[in-house]
Order: C-alpha cells, then structure tokens, then sequence
C-alpha cells in the first residue's frame, strides 16, 4: 500500500513543541521535496491550549488528554516534549506499544529509563528519534550513529549545557561572581528559577550518559557518572588560570582505555588556545576522537524553540522517509545491533591521574607554604609552581599551586589533611587539568 502522508502527533506545546510546529507548518513545502510525501501535523496535547504562541494552528486538532494522540489509529509518529520522568515514560511506551514510532528531547528521561524504552521499541519493530537530547540543534547522535560508524571513538569532550557555559563565560569576560552572574542568566531567561541541573552538572551528566552508549556500544549507565557543578568557581580561579594560560568549562568527558570506560562531568581547565576553550554563551560543542577519522568538532546552539526544533524535525524526516520506503528499523537506535551492546567495566575517579590546580587561602606567616607542601609529598604530589599573591581575605591570601600529574584517590586524602591545619581558613578548592587537549 503506498503511503500517501505521514501524520505526526505531538504532546506538549512550551518552547520546543511551539518550535516543531512551526517548522513542519510553515517548511511543510521544503519538507514535501525532501521526503517525497506531506509530513501532516494532525493532533498535539497540552495542559494549556490557551496561551498565545507565535504559530497559526488552525487546522489542527488540539487537546488537553496526550492519551487521544497516543490512541489515534491514523498518527504514524508520536512526539514527546513535556519532559520529566513521568508522566513522559508512560507516555512514550503505551506509544510504542500501540505501534507508534516515537521522538523524544526527553535526556533525563533516556538517561535512566532509555534502555527499557529502547527495548520496547525494538520489540514493538518501531523505530526511536532522540537527536533533540543531546546538543539542541547540533546533529550530534545522527553524526556519531551514521557519520563515524566506521570508528572506534576513542574519546570525546564536550561542552553540553547553555546555561553553565553562559554563566562561566560572564565569569571569564567580567570577573563577576557566580551569584551575581546566576542571577542575571535567570532574568534573562538563559537559566531556570531552580537552576540546580543545569550549574551542578546533572544535565550535562544525562546528555554524557546517551552519548557513552552511543559511541562505546554499552548500556545506558547514568549512575557511574562522576558529577561535579560550577557553583563553587570564583572569580580568582578564572583569573588564575588565565595567568597560567587556562580557561575553566564545565566538561563531560570520557575516554576508552584498557581498564575501562571514564565518564565524569567537573569544572575542568583546558589550554586556552584550544578551540573548546573559544566555545562561549550558550553554545554548545562536541569533540569527537575517531580511531580513523581523528578529531571532528560538532558546533551550535545547545537549546532554544527554533535549534532544537529543526533537531526534532529532522528526526520526524528521518522516520518518515523509513515509513514510506517500509525500512523502519534500519538503524539501530543505539548505533550498535541487537546483541552487541555489552557493559564494560567503569573506572571511578578515584583511580584517575590528573593534573591538578590547587587553591587555599592560608594565614600568611613563615613556615605555611612548607607545611602544605609536606603534606602534598606524602601523598606524592609534586608541584610545577606556586603563587602566593593577592589581597587578603580575612586575614588570608590565597596559594596557588599548580601539580604534575597525581592520583584522585591521593589528592583528596592530602587535601582533607591540609583542611585541618590552623593557618588554613575555608574549603580547599581543586580543579583538574586537562592536558590531552593541549594543542601540539
């Protein structure tokens, strides 16, 4: 039977959903010449059908149950952005179940619950669009699951949440602290009113969690994810690592080695001629370390109604033209076929060697800076350099140290250590380096 439309349903309609129809609405030409028959959006849910959006919806079916566009016999694809972890997952499997293909910008979502999700769909024989996850508009799953399937990916580093890189960017240009630049980000509407997944990094720790399964063939595992946020950078560490040459992002980063998976999320200084370290506002990017292909750096807006939404509709082309030709399933929704997607051990990151920066403030007397590195050779960690400068707060001046290359485990043990001495005032703060990004 040839197929003579495609008929999407959509749940949800805040910022991305507006965003999707208005792209299928007014690219519904564009979309004809690409996919060979119309992408119709027939029905969409939401709580609030009232609100004005900046899209003419006449036409369309509105409501306010998502059970109406789930249960509709005549919508091919349903597509899911109301986020959260339920009633979205329910939502999405009673789709698959009733033999709709799904799209979904839903992260948290596919960080703790994709695996059963994907498993549902592979039963059901529908197929799972998820770029929108992961990168906004940037085609970052559909560059690593087609573009680089001829890699083993070996490594990549990426900058994936707005808001923190927006707020460490005012940081760096106006040397305002973290508060002050949160609160601005939030009246602005770049950060949230609890902005808590986005500057503690559990947003960039979801997106790392897909991107780990995607491009090392293992089960989604969000929970070995180590997770640090920004919200204890101030502004002299950024003046800091500027002098040594550094800038400060919020990094995911994973490497394959021979003893495992690394996957962590924290505060990181990269060289400062690195291009990651030139990646500012609320842009978003991907460096990806391909055993045939070297380095590829995938660049764009991280969020926002117009960039996600092009990422969600791409996804609704994709699925649309399977349907027509009746190849649903030809790519797998993880990249890797059913059966070769194992678990391999993970290392914790306590078993990791960084480079180290190092900030106390110290009571400035004679004798301090010998104390301190005492209990650093102990531990064997051996410094390249220290700077005592700057004003004094409380009493204190802030040390800097910079070290060679330590083990996690060891750091921690010498710094809780020297947290106990009397001449040290407040909380050690450590940030690791990144030196694998040093350009040669």
């Amino acid at each position: 039977m040839e197929m003579k439309e495609v008929k999407v349903g959509l749940i949800g309609l805040g910022t991305v959903g507006t965003g999707v129809a208005k792209i299928l609405i007014e690219q519904k030409t564009l979309l004809l010449k690409k996919v060979g028959v119309p992408i119709v959006l027939k029905k969409i849910a939401d709580r609030n059908l009232t609100r004005p959006r900046p899209v003419d919806l006449s036409g369309i079916e509105l409501t306010t149950d998502a059970s109406e566009v789930i249960n509709d016999p005549d919508i091919d694809i349903v597509v899911e952005l109301i986020g959260g972890y339920e009633p979205a997952r329910t939502f999405i499997l009673n789709a698959i179940k009733n033999g709709k293909h799904v799209i979904t910008a839903n992260k948290a979502l596919l960080a703790l619950y994709g695996e059963e999700i994907f498993d549902t769909a592979t039963e059901c024989n529908v197929d799972i669009g998820f770029e929108a996850s992961v990168g906004g508009g940037i085609p970052l799953i559909r560059g690593i699951k087609e573009g680089l399937v001829a890699n083993n990916i070996l490594c990549f580093f990426g900058i994936l949440n707005g808001t923190a890189n927006y707020i460490l960017t005012k940081m760096t240009n106006e040397g305002k602290p973290f508060k002050e630049v949160l609160k601005e980000a939030q009246q602005k509407g770049y950060a949230e009113a609890d902005p808590t997944f986005d500057v503690e990094g559990i947003d960039t720790a979801h997106k790392l969690a897909i991107l780990v399964g995607l491009c090392y063939g293992v089960p989604i595992d969000y929970k070995s994810i180590h997770i640090e946020g920004i919200s204890q950078i101030e502004p002299v560490d950024i003046q800091f690592a500027q002098e040594f040459g550094y800038t400060i992002k919020l990094l995911a980063i994973s490497h394959m080695t021979e003893q495992g998976i690394e996957a962590r999320v924290h505060p990181t200084m990269i060289p400062s001629d690195h291009l990651l370290a030139n990646v500012n506002g609320a842009y978003n990017a991907l460096l990806v370390k391909g055993d045939a292909v070297g380095n590829v750096l995938f660049y764009g807006l991280g969020a926002g109604m117009m960039p996600t939404g092009s990422a969600v509709v791409s996804d609704i082309v994709d699925i649309a033209r399977n349907i027509v030709k009746g190849a649903n399933g030809r790519t797998p929704s993880m990249a890797f076929i059913l059966g070769q997607r194992r678990p391999k051990s993970m290392v914790k990151i306590d078993e990791m060697d960084f480079r180290y920066y190092f900030r106390f403030y110290a009571l400035d007397r004679p004798g301090v800076l010998s104390k301190i590195s005492g209990i650093l050779g102990r531990y064997n960690i051996s410094l390249e350099s220290v700077v005592q400068k700057g004003r004094e707060v409380n009493g204190a001046v802030p040390i800097v140290m910079l070290t060679h290359e330590a083990r996690e485990a060891n750091v921690k043990q010498a710094l809780k250590e020297i947290e106990g001495l009397e001449v040290v005032k407040d909380k050690p703060v450590f940030i690791r380096i990144e030196e694998s990004l040093r350009i040669e």
